[in-house]
């Protein structure tokens, strides 16, 4: 196949990205400790990867109560926004732009990862969740612990995260980062909020559909009078429902929301589905909606073969399209697909994760002719 739309040059507002592939935010906990501080590995496992177009980088906690699991870094202390500093001008010397993923986790930790006691929108454990830390096993290997009950955010809490995700994107606008991506999606606490299942508040945070949106809302605005509109992306997770995450009415809900982001004219929407092997697919009749109510740049992320997403590019119905882990084994991924050229597999699953070494983090191979 001619991949004609994914190697064409895109302008995300005032960013020209170089083609349309995106590499997608993938957590791999190798921040250096005590303070979850990104570093020079870091910059030079991303830098490798300036071949996408546009970079979002791995899920960012905006607190130390957002932090879900171990060795994530942060994006709330002046040591980690130098550290930061390393990755945004490595990247933008290898010619790519960065986005940096703003995140809070609410319910899907323990206070055996952060010492604190998990918030939500309501006293509500997720079910069957785990989430990892360190704690000295002979191998290396993360430890899996389940999360703890929460305790329900009242309205100081609420106006504290929507501050800390302020505070977040103006640090990120300091790192240099060329904007902000709001993580509204997969069971974390944005989504937390959108969900019945997960909210069942009577206040103006739940109840309704309406109110179900208010944070997200609430954040997106914040942070666009932050840093503005054109820095300011999305991302959401209509069509899954792993941690717990359940709800008859998310598709609605999410539409609703899309029609508010309209309105506050953000950069983007970043659609995320789930990327094991035989996950379902967002169906095109949702797709085409979407592009109808929300005017601006949508991305679309999920174990996307390039075929496919040329397609959807063909179609209209994404502009940018994502891929995490052929981004990770393989930092050369648009040459190789441009080239039909063969790709490299994760070669351990034990390095997905951790470590803080190099080892199945940067050194994975560029392509090589024999």
């Amino acid at each position: 196949m001619e991949y004609q739309k994914l190697f064409q040059e895109y302008k995300l507002n005032q960013n020209q990205l170089k083609n349309r592939f995106l590499m997608a935010p993938m957590t791999r906990s190798r921040a250096s400790q005590p303070d979850d501080v990104p570093n020079a590995l870091m910059a030079e496992y991303y830098a490798q990867r300036s071949t996408a177009g546009l970079i979002i980088t791995e899920a960012t906690q905006v607190s130390l109560q957002g932090k879900g699991y171990a060795n994530t870094p942060g994006i709330y202390s002046k040591q980690q926004i130098e550290g930061w500093k390393l990755i945004t001008d490595a990247v933008h010397k290898s010619g790519s732009k960065i986005f940096l993923q703003l995140w809070h986790v609410g319910r899907v930790s323990s206070s055996k990862v952060n010492g604190l006691q998990p918030i939500a929108p309501s006293s509500l454990t997720a079910q069957n969740t785990s989430v990892y830390i360190f704690d000295g096993a002979l191998n290396g290997d993360a430890t899996f612990v389940p999360v703890e009950e929460p305790r329900e955010m009242n309205k100081t809490d609420i106006d504290t995260v929507i501050e800390e995700f302020v505070q977040g994107a103006k640090n990120a606008i300091e790192a240099n980062f060329d904007g902000v991506e709001i993580h509204g999606a997969n069971g974390y606490l944005i989504d937390q909020f959108l969900r019945s299942n997960s909210n069942t508040r009577t206040d103006e945070y739940g109840g309704t559909k309406e109110n179900r949106i208010r944070l997200l809302i609430e954040i997106s605005k914040a942070v666009v009078h932050a840093v503005g509109k054109e820095k300011t992306g999305i991302r959401l997770s209509p069509f899954i429902s792993f941690k717990d995450m359940n709800d008859p009415e998310i598709l609605q809900t999410i539409m609703l929301a899309a029609t508010a982001l309209n309105k506050l004219d953000v950069a983007y929407i970043h659609l995320c589905e789930a990327d094991w092997d035989d996950a379902p697919q967002i169906p095109i009749d949702f797709r085409i909606k979407l592009r109808d109510i929300f005017k601006n740049t949508i991305i679309a992320t999920g174990n996307k073969t390039p075929d496919e997403g040329e397609k959807l590019l063909q179609d209209n119905l994404v502009d940018l399209i994502g891929f995490g882990r052929n981004f990770l084994t393989n930092p050369d991924y648009p040459a190789r697909v441009k080239k039909s050229l063969g790709l490299n597999k994760i070669s351990d699953t034990h390095t997905l994760f951790g470590g803080g070494q190099a080892r199945g983090y940067t050194d994975y191979p560029f392509y090589k002719a024999d």
